[in-house]
C-alpha cells in the first residue's frame, strides 16, 4: 500500500531558489522560503502582526531565533516581498575569487526615459527647486535589455562581489524565474544589541582613470557646496529620526570620501545607542526609508514629483534589503546598483540625486556610470548605457 501511494504522488518539486544577503558582519543564505509576506508598508500595524505571527510560528517549529529576510519597496504602498525562512545558514563573508569574464550581447537596449525625457524631468526639478517647493529629488532610468545569452544569476553574482568586495551583496527570488541581484554601497540602518549605526551616501563622481586624475575628482568632490548641500539634507532627515530613539547620537560635522570601482561618494558613518527597549531595526529603518538619499526633500513631495515624472514603477528598486532577528537586530541596505534578471532579459535602475546647481546632461551621465556596475557583471560594455 505504501508503495502504491507513493507511486500516485506528484513528482516531488525542487526547493525554492535561495536568499542571499552579504556584508561586513558575514553572509546569509536563506532556505525553505515559504510563502512571501506582500503586505506593503504603509500598512504597517497589518505587516507588523503578520511578521510576529511568522517569527512565532518559526520558533514554535524550533528555531531558537529566526529571521525575517528580503525587501521593502521604494514606494511604501506597492508590495514587500518578506520571507521567514525554514532554515537558514549563517557564514563569514566568503572571499569571492575573480569569475571567468563571460562576454554577452545586448540584442537590443531600451531606455526608459529617454536621454531627453529625463533631462527634461530634471529640468522640472529645477524649477521647482526655484519656486520653493523641493529642496532635493532623487530621478532615475530604467534600462531593459535583451541579451543574445541568458544571464546567469550565480556568474553576475560573484563577479558582482569580485568587483566590490565590500559591498552589501544580495540576490532574491522575484516568482515566475525572475531575480533580484545587485551589489549596494549603502547601509540604511544597523541595529545589534542596542547600537545603531547607518552610513548614508549622498553626493557622488565618476572615478579619474589615472591616479592623479581620480585624486583630483576625489577632492572636487569634497569640496563642492552642491554635494555638501545635497548630503547635508540627507543627514539632518536622519538625525530627526534617530534622535528621539538614542540616548546618544555621533555626527561627524561633515562627510568623508567613500569609495567603490566606479565612482566617490560623500559619505557620513553616524553611531549611536537606543534607549533600552526601543524599537527594532525593522521599525526603525522603515521611519528612516526612504532617506532623502533615494527619494528627495520634503519626503511627501518628492515622491509625488517622482511618480508624476518617471514612466515607470521602480518597485524594490531603491527599496531597501537585508534582515532583522527575532531580537529586533539586523541590517538594511539600499537597493541600488541592481537589476532584475530573467533569462535573456534583464532590467537594470540607476537614479542621481537633483539639487539646486544640477546639471541635467551630468546627471544623465552619472546614471549611466552607475550603470556600469551591472553592465560590467552581466559581461557587457558599459557604452550600452550612454
Amino acid at each position: 500500500m505504501d508503495t502504491l501511494v507513493m507511486e500516485t504522488r506528484a513528482p516531488v518539486q525542487a526547493a525554492p531558489p535561495d536568499i542571499l544577503f552579504t556584508s561586513s558582519l558575514g553572509e546569509i543564505r536563506a532556505h525553505d522560503l515559504g510563502q512571501p509576506i506582500r503586505t506593503p508598508a504603509c500598512e504597517w500595524s497589518r505587516l507588523e502582526r503578520q511578521i510576529a505571527q511568522a517569527l512565532a510560528a518559526a520558533q514554535a517549529a524550533g528555531q531558537a531565533n529566526p529571521l525575517l529576510i528580503g525587501a521593502f519597496a521604494f514606494d511604501p504602498g506597492e508590495a514587500s516581498c518578506l520571507y521567514v525562512p525554514g532554515r537558514v545558514e549563517r557564514s563569514s563573508r566568503r572571499v569571492s575569487a575573480p569569475s571567468p569574464q563571460v562576454s554577452n550581447q545586448a540584442i537590443s537596449v531600451r531606455s526608459i526615459p529617454t536621454a531627453a525625457e529625463f533631462q527634461a524631468s530634471v529640468s522640472s526639478a529645477l524649477d521647482a527647486f526655484a519656486q520653493g517647493t523641493l529642496a532635493k529629488v532623487v530621478l532615475s532610468r530604467k534600462l531593459t535589455l535583451q541579451l543574445s545569452q541568458p544571464a546567469d544569476p550565480e556568474q553576475v553574482l560573484a563577479r558582482l562581489m569580485a568587483q566590490n568586495p565590500n559591498a552589501f551583496h544580495f540576490s532574491l527570488p522575484l516568482g515566475q524565474g525572475r531575480r533580484l541581484i545587485g551589489a549596494s554601497p549603502e547601509l540604511l540602518l544597523r541595529v545589534s544589541e542596542g547600537a545603531v549605526f547607518t552610513h548614508p551616501l549622498a553626493g557622488s563622481a565618476k572615478r579619474g582613470g589615472e591616479p592623479e586624475q581620480d585624486e583630483a575628482v576625489a577632492s572636487k568632490l569634497l569640496a563642492s557646496h552642491k554635494d555638501q548641500h545635497e548630503h547635508r539634507l540627507v543627514i539632518d532627515e536622519i538625525r530627526r529620526v534617530l534622535a528621539p530613539h538614542c540616548r546618544e547620537l555621533t555626527i561627524p560635522p561633515s562627510p568623508s570620501l567613500m569609495s567603490t570601482d566606479t565612482l566617490w561618494h560623500l559619505g557620513t558613518p553616524i553611531a549611536g545607542q537606543l534607549h533600552g527597549g526601543e524599537a527594532s531595526v525593522l521599525s526603525l529603518a522603515c521611519q528612516l526609508h526612504p532617506t532623502p538619499a533615494l527619494c528627495g526633500y520634503p519626503t511627501d513631495l518628492a515622491r509625488q514629483f517622482i511618480r508624476e515624472q518617471e514612466p515607470f514603477r521602480r518597485a524594490l528598486f531603491s527599496g531597501i534589503v537585508g534582515w532583522c532577528d527575532s531580537q529586533g537586530n539586523g541590517e538594511w541596505a539600499v537597493v541600488i546598483r541592481c537589476g532584475v534578471l530573467d533569462g535573456h532579459h534583464v532590467e537594470l535602475f540607476a537614479g542621481a540625486g537633483i539639487v539646486a546647481g544640477s546639471d541635467p546632461a551630468m546627471e544623465w551621465a552619472e546614471t549611466g556610470t552607475k550603470l556600469g556596475t551591472m553592465l560590467k557583471a552581466l559581461g557587457l560594455g558599459t557604452e550600452v548605457a550612454l
